[in-house]
């Protein structure tokens, strides 16, 4: 077996996550330098959009280890984060073993006698062959160390949450026909959060917690220039500011990291050279998901009121500088 790769220290972490190109600050090259070193899950809250995802895949990339993603939702339940019985697959072993089952069951003086050979024979039917694992047992029986994410947590159930408790205490799971399974190569575990719902104080103590918000104007023009190097600088400036600018206004949904790759990637796919009024006007929707906010700022851009037109062109030049 390889030796198994690790981060030496929170330089390295640092170091090894921006090759995957993911620009990490000290405090979130630390926290998942600690969660490496303590074999602690690493629970990672903020606004959709910020990276929290990136950050698992990254840390997988960067350690050379297969990730193992669960998508949380509501009624998520155990039946679909950790295994199933392929009972199909199980009713066809037993036609085609038919008379196997006679053999073994000739003779019986009673049904309590035949019930009882036949539960003899429960490990045939109930085995690893006819697990279907889904990704906690995959994560939990992987020979090879993986990176499992549990990927929107507040989405699922109280319930559920309570479930994973077992699994993020002990790496292991209780399957009543096989006993417990106990992690042979312990995950790194990221459990990511949007913050919808309030988790419970249980699962927060077992992780160590780190929030990612929106980042500064600096980190936002380094991920950009990152991301999107097609983007002449300038426009990348002007499109950072103007993603900070929309952030300090009332809307529903500000517009996170990945909107304004998504705003980048298309102003280089349209050749624009110049962020002018009818650029922003027809562009919005790449950064804005909901109506009031898409009105609210194009009241701002003077679409809608001719008297408050702004030249937001030069603003953002102006302001760029």
């Amino acid at each position: 077996m390889s030796k198994i790769r690790v981060f030496q220290s929170i330089e390295e972490t640092r170091d090894c996550l921006g090759d995957q190109q993911y620009i990490a600050g000290d405090e979130i090259a630390t926290t998942a330098y600690l969660a490496q070193q303590l074999g602690k899950p690493l629970l990672a809250e903020g606004p959709a959009g910020v990276g929290k995802t990136e950050l698992a895949k990254a840390l997988a990339d960067s350690l050379d280890r297969p990730l193992i993603r669960l998508q949380c939702y509501e009624g998520l339940d155990e039946t679909k984060a950790l295994y199933e019985w392929e009972y199909a697959k199980q009713l066809l072993y037993t036609q085609l073993l038919r008379d196997q089952l006679q053999q073994t069951l000739a003779g019986a003086r009673s049904l309590a006698e035949a019930a009882d050979r036949l539960a003899d024979e429960e490990d045939v039917f109930f085995s690893m062959r006819f697990l279907l694992q889904r990704p906690l047992l995959r994560a939990i029986l992987s020979d090879e160390p993986v990176v499992l994410l549990i990927d929107e947590i507040d989405r699922a159930d109280a319930e559920f949450e309570a479930f994973l408790l077992e699994v993020l205490s002990d790496f292991q799971v209780s399957v009543p026909e096989l006993g417990t399974l106990t992690a042979r190569q312990r995950p790194i575990v990221v459990l990511t959060s949007n913050n919808t719902r309030e988790l419970s104080e249980a699962l927060k103590r077992r992780c160590l917690y780190l929030f990612i918000g929106y980042p500064s104007r600096e980190q936002e023009l380094n991920v950009v220039r990152l991301k999107v190097p097609d983007l002449a600088p300038q426009m990348a400036q002007q499109v950072v500011e103007l993603v900070q600018r929309l952030r300090e206004m009332d809307l529903r949904k500000l517009p996170s990291i990945s909107e304004t790759l998504d705003w980048a990637q298309a102003l280089v796919a349209l050749n624009t050279e110049n962020l002018d009024q009818k650029t922003l006007e027809t562009t919005l929707s790449a950064l804005l998901k909901h109506e009031t906010d898409l009105r609210k700022v194009q009241r701002q851009l003077g679409r809608i009121d001719d008297d408050d037109e702004v030249d937001w062109d030069d603003e953002l030049r102006r302001r760029g500088r």
